[in-house]
């Protein structure tokens, strides 16, 4: 394995995201994941798939930012695991080995010694993780392709993503290029990097709208 010497992670920028769903679909295809029975979705984001689940780890959902009744701004968002610095879900389970925050960054898991019970989703901040099935239901979530990190490479979404949105590297240096983008181009971006300081994640985002404007967007 690559001998990460700092924490790392992904930096997520939603004006460079055009919904392509490019990062969906190779997340399905390297943890070997079945494509869901899905009708159409006109709720909430319009995605398809309407939710994480069992079988995909991230989604790519639109918003629509409306004020007085009219669409002031829109864009698309990446949902997934934040890989927390220091995990709730991790904290929660009650089972050691089931859930590890790794050194360099993502949360991993091991369904193996899973007992199927809801803390970890209970405890997340996010609402993110998820079960298999109600039957003998093992945890499922985004790992930040660990398995690919172990061997060097990059995770899948961040190889597959063909505009840059999602970008992978060391957590600190994530951070300075959010910030660049922010001060050169203020005008195109909502002024926060969500992850810096609310919550702590190796996950981050810049966005052209604020985040917490979608609905269940924890706000502190």
């Amino acid at each position: 394995m690559e001998n990460f010497s700092e924490p790392m992670g992904l930096l997520i920028d939603n004006t460079k995201c055009i919904g392509c769903r490019a990062c969906q679909t190779a997340c399905k295809q390297w943890n070997n994941l079945p494509a869901e029975k899905t009708t159409f979705f006109g709720g909430e984001g319009y995605q398809n798939p309407k939710d994480l689940s069992g079988s995909t780890y991230t989604l790519i959902k639109f918003h629509e930012v409306i004020e007085n009744n009219k669409i002031k701004d829109w864009g698309f968002w990446k949902k997934q695991c934040r890989h927390c610095i220091d995990p709730a879900c991790v904290a929660a389970c009650p089972v050691p080995g089931v859930l590890e925050k790794k050194t360099y960054g993502p949360v991993a898991w091991d369904d193996t010694k899973c007992l199927g019970c809801p803390l970890c989703k209970e405890a997340c901040p996010f609402n993110i993780p998820r079960f298999t099935s109600e039957i003998n239901p093992k945890i499922r979530k985004c790992n930040m392709c660990n398995d690919r990190l172990e061997e060097g490479l990059e995770p899948a979404c961040v190889k597959a993503c063909p505009t840059g949105a999602t970008i992978f590297g060391k957590r600190e240096e994530l951070l300075k290029i959010a910030e660049k983008r922010l001060q050169e181009e203020p005008d195109k971006y909502f002024k926060y990097i969500y992850g810096k300081d609310d919550l702590d994640t190796s996950v981050l985002y810049i966005s052209c709208f604020d985040l917490e404007k979608i609905k269940g967007y924890p706000k502190d």
